[in-house]
């Protein structure tokens, strides 16, 4: 177990739940817990990060054939389950020398993945788009908008696109530094105004980090997260890109980094997860694997 009682916030106490550490809001009942829930109020939502599916050899510590398998494995929790939906949170596919490649790639592990539920979401990662432009990657994904929102049972979501560059332009055909990720002025604009319009509990899917300032973070995440705190709805957003598990609370929004499915060879180094939702914005994360289990109140 990587994370003990000694490094939780003050803000939080563990639970020990068959070897596994849930994290509760300090007014939550021990033992409280919304897993085994099955109301039909409640929503299932499926996750996935940083696949980085190629068809190529392993890199480092980066086994992208094995996507294929770990997906296999994910798909029949999922399918058990019956998610709402499923997201992926960027980084689907791994980089290619050319359109065509990258093209096969993409292919391949939709293939697979479009058939685990009828409703996905696709969070486009710096390496989608490495030679894809948004609108090839997209059209092969039949996902009309990089940046959107929605809602389902009484809950609003909101997608993220954070691949541009500093100059406003968009990533693709190699034209960017991976290091270089912003949300540009148009989409400031529309995140405010899609956050004032809705009172609905809301979480937000995104790829590259907006809880941290080093290489991983979006360059302007301070100002993404003033935005997502203004609108006192945020409970929470899901994010991949550092391929760890990372936890952390900045302005009343848990900011949740999960784990890369690409990273370690074999089954024991798969990673998925499935959330629970209710009406209250009342949250629960069951990790698989290497993934880290979760669990917060709503209202607050």
């Amino acid at each position: 177990m990587q994370e003990t009682l000694l490094n939780l916030s003050p803000s939080r106490r563990a639970v020990l739940k068959q070897g596994t550490l849930f994290l509760l809001a300090s007014s939550m009942r021990a033992g409280q817990s919304l897993w085994g829930d099955d109301s039909p109020d409640n929503l299932k939502v499926g996750l996935v990060t940083d696949m980085h599916y190629a068809d190529k050899p392993t890199r480092g510590s980066r086994h992208y054939r094995e996507t294929l398998s770990k997906l296999e494995a994910a798909a029949l929790r999922f399918e058990k389950a019956k998610p709402d939906f499923i997201a992926e949170l960027g980084d689907f596919i791994d980089a290619a020398d050319s359109v065509d490649v990258e093209k096969s790639y993409l292919k391949a592990i939709n293939k697979q993945f479009a058939p685990i539920c009828k409703e996905r979401h696709y969070v486009l990662g710096n390496h989608c788009v490495d030679t894809l432009t948004k609108q090839e990657f997209l059209g092969d994904v039949e996902q009309p908008k990089s940046y959107y929102s929605f809602d389902r049972k009484g809950i609003h979501f909101v997608v993220l696109d954070s691949c541009f560059r500093s100059d406003g332009k968009p990533y693709q055909r190699k034209n960017f530094q991976w290091t270089d990720a912003n949300v540009p002025t148009a989409e400031l604009e529309w995140l405010t105004e899609d956050l004032k319009a809705n009172q609905k509990p809301t979480i937000v899917f995104a790829h590259q980090r907006l809880d941290v300032t080093n290489n991983h973070g979006v360059r302007n995440c301070e100002e993404v997260r003033k935005i997502l705190e203004a609108s006192g709805n945020v409970k929470a957003v899901f994010q991949g890109h550092s391929h760890q598990n990372d936890l952390k609370e900045i302005g009343n929004i848990h900011y949740c980094t999960l784990v890369a499915m690409v990273e370690g060879s074999g089954e024991q180094n798969n990673a998925y997860t499935m959330m629970t939702v209710t009406k209250d914005g009342s949250i629960a994360l069951d990790g698989f694997v290497k993934q880290k289990s979760y669990q917060w109140e709503g209202k607050r």
